[in-house]
């Protein structure tokens, strides 16, 4: 069944931004430019003087939108995550069978992203590409208890616990639901990474395709036969 995303929002928590950036076509212009600046620089190359330039604005006011650039990156994860939580609802919406829930659930979180034109001003496509290389800067802080305490991965939390549902769902007797549903959503991004970077130490074939997800389809019904 086909289910319109036309009226939805991505709600990000309120204490990672001072004004969210969906509320107004600066702020989406904001988060539209550094994805692209992120994806060209890199996030220790990128400032938000450049972001000020590339949208002929000035810095402060990006800075009514983001305290820092720490705080720009976990909006756009948390965006990600949220974006991956909705595909994999409409994916497995009015599916009964739990094996083929598990299945969809899969191939939403690791299949390679494209743009969806319902959030015009986020490119899926290079987001994507930009979490496959940074992401794991916003978890390996020396604040991250803080933050994981104010709520800032909350969505990150719920996309795991969604997963790990649907795994106990399919086997309730798998004593490891939560590390298999966080080795998928962690274990996609560090396997993309590999293959861009080190492809000595991956198995996929540039011709195969979406070999991420046939892999973690293999592993993880392997793991829960």
């Amino acid at each position: 069944m086909s289910i319109p995303l036309s009226n939805l929002t991505l709600t990000i928590p309120e204490n990672i931004y001072i004004k969210d950036p969906q509320s107004s076509k600066l702020g989406r212009r904001i988060l539209e430019y550094s994805i692209q600046i992120i994806r060209q620089e890199g996030l220790e190359k990128f400032t938000f003087k450049k972001l000020a330039d590339e949208i002929s604005s000035n810095e402060s006011s990006v800075y009514r939108y983001f305290e820092n650039k720490h705080m720009l990156m976990l909006y756009l994860i948390s965006w990600y995550w949220g974006w991956l939580e909705y595909k994999l609802v409409f994916r497995i919406n009015n599916i009964e069978c739990s094996k083929k829930v598990l299945e969809r659930a899969i191939t939403a979180i690791t299949e390679t992203p494209r743009k969806d034109e319902t959030f015009g001003f986020i490119n899926e496509e290079e987001l994507h590409h930009i979490i496959v290389q940074e992401y794991s800067k916003a978890f390996h802080t020396i604040d991250v208890d803080e933050e994981n305490k104010n709520g800032y991965f909350t969505i990150y939390r719920r996309l795991v616990q969604r997963l790990n549902e649907i795994i106990q769902a399919y086997n309730p007797d798998y004593c490891y639901p939560l590390t298999l549903a966080n080795t998928i959503l962690q274990g996609a991004l560090k396997q993309n990474f590999l293959h861009q970077h080190f492809k000595q130490l991956s198995d996929f074939k540039e011709t195969d395709e979406e070999p991420i997800t046939q892999f973690f389809q293999h592993l993880t019904f392997k793991s829960l036969s």
